[in-house]
């Protein structure tokens, strides 16, 4: 599976949905990991982790969009980066459609499988993600 961390362009968002680490071990098990150029710098990481860990540099976001089955990202998706979703692609995040109606239409449209970071439970229904 290739997968895709974006920089996060949400105001006052600087985090970033994949650590080096967490990279090496996607890469480990046989994924491609491409983060955009920049990425992790607001969580202290550099390109040069990223790339040591096993993960491919993108140019920009665009690039990082197209080519991946799978986005990770911290925060939903902001209105400019609905354009880049496409049906199949898989986008796993926060999402709070309850609270956008709009976001949750975008999502809809795109065709995307969207996983929300706030949905998800263990067999003992704890959401370890929140």
């Amino acid at each position: 599976m290739k997968i895709g961390v974006p920089k996060e362009i949400k105001t006052n968002e600087n985090r970033v949905a994949l650590v080096p680490a967490g990279a090496e071990a996607l890469v480990a098990a046989g994924h491609s990991v491409s983060v955009e150029r920049g990425a992790g710098e607001g969580s202290g990481f550099s390109d040069q982790l990223y790339e040591r860990a096993g993960a491919r540099i993108a140019p920009n976001a665009d690039a990082v969009w197209a080519d991946a089955d799978m986005i990770m990202k911290v925060k939903e998706p902001i209105e400019s980066e609905w354009k880049r979703m496409r049906r199949g692609q898989t986008i796993f995040t926060y999402f709070h459609f309850a609270a956008d109606e709009e976001l949750t239409r975008a999502h809809l449209k795109s065709g995307a499988v969207c996983i929300a970071y706030e949905t998800v439970e263990l067999p003992s229904r704890e959401l370890p993600l929140l």
